[in-house]
């Protein structure tokens, strides 16, 4: 059995509102191996980010584990301090995550003098060598970040998060603050530097297209729940949730299907719908999706998938060729 390194296990995170307690992330299961990218797509609320900060040990479980290379993550600076060497985030605005005072040289070495690694010369030398594999020449080096394009910034992002060689990069909407060209740059980049190095990634994003073309498995979330989860190309083809089939839907110049438009607003996290969370906007909703909550499951079916008429809905609508 080849090792995961990343496995997600019943987890759950619920953040404190004045509304009350709202389930961010609601008994997520997921694993990742080596050298493999897992997608997480859904609209904004349904708890991709709150899921991206705990595999990085930013928010605490309220319940499940997170294990990372073997080791069951904590939330203790000590921990995190621990762990960065297992795995690193790299965010959607470098602009924000990266010190403004800093060249990209000192940003990169960064990582590398906090953990005493190697001597100035030899993390120069380091240094060098990664901003060079992320495709930025010697004239970048001894610049600051608002010197730099966004894609530039975001290479950097990917030299600093790779400075500590972990085996899983953590992605939040990396590429959707850029240009569709630097996007798909950036997207190479990652697919060459995973191809390279056998790095994981744990790639989040609203965007299906992007995540269809840089990821080996997806999973769909809704108010913090997995709906559907299976290889990349499978969910996009078959789209077994109706959800999932209304997301696809709505990517310029493929919504070519008869599936229904995806009505209504996402409901409170806060105060969710009983049953099936998705029941209030599904077309094929009927009385058992208010009472029962449909478990997450791939009987029948070519993956996972959370619905009780997904078997029904896969032999009524044909499969995508697109």
């Amino acid at each position: 059995m080849q090792e995961k390194v990343l496995e997600l296990t019943n987890l759950s995170v619920v953040h404190k509102t004045k509304a009350g307690p709202l389930k961010a992330v609601d008994d997520v299961s997921l694993k990742l191996y080596p050298g493999k990218t897992l997608g997480v797509v859904g609209e904004s609320g349904c708890g991709k980010s709150t899921l991206a900060r705990a595999v990085v040990g930013l928010n605490a479980p309220a319940a499940g584990t997170v294990v990372v290379d073997g080791v069951e993550r904590d939330t203790s600076a000590a921990a995190r301090r621990a762990a960065a060497k297992r795995v690193q985030m790299v965010f959607q605005d470098p602009m924000s995550s990266l010190n403004p005072r800093m060249t990209v040289r000192r940003i990169v070495e960064m990582p590398l003098k906090v953990h005493g690694i190697g001597t100035a010369s030899e993390r120069r030398a380091a240094v060098e060598e990664l901003l060079t594999m992320v495709g930025l020449g010697a004239h970048h080096f001894d610049k600051y970040p608002h010197e730099l394009s966004g894609g530039q910034r975001q290479r950097v992002s990917m030299a600093t998060a790779l400075a500590l060689k972990p085996k899983l990069i953590v992605c939040d909407e990396a590429v959707s603050a850029l240009d569709v060209s630097v996007q798909a740059q950036v997207l190479n980049l990652l697919t060459r530097l995973q191809r390279e190095l056998s790095i994981s990634y744990l790639f989040i994003s609203h965007d299906l297209s992007v995540v269809r073309y840089i990821s080996h498995e997806i999973v769909v979330m809704y108010l913090g729940r997995v709906i559907e989860y299976g290889p990349a190309e499978s969910v996009w083809h078959k789209r077994l949730h109706p959800y999932t089939r209304a997301l696809i839907n709505s990517v310029p110049e493929l919504g070519k299907t008869k599936s229904a438009e995806l009505a209504g607003d996402i409901p409170s996290a806060a105060n969710p719908p009983s049953g099936c969370s998705f029941r209030t906007r599904c077309p094929y909703a009927q009385a058992i999706c208010a009472q029962e909550r449909p478990p997450l499951s791939s009987t029948g079916t070519p993956h996972a998938v959370a619905c009780h008429f997904a078997f029904e809905i896969m032999q009524r609508e044909p499969a995508i060729a697109s």
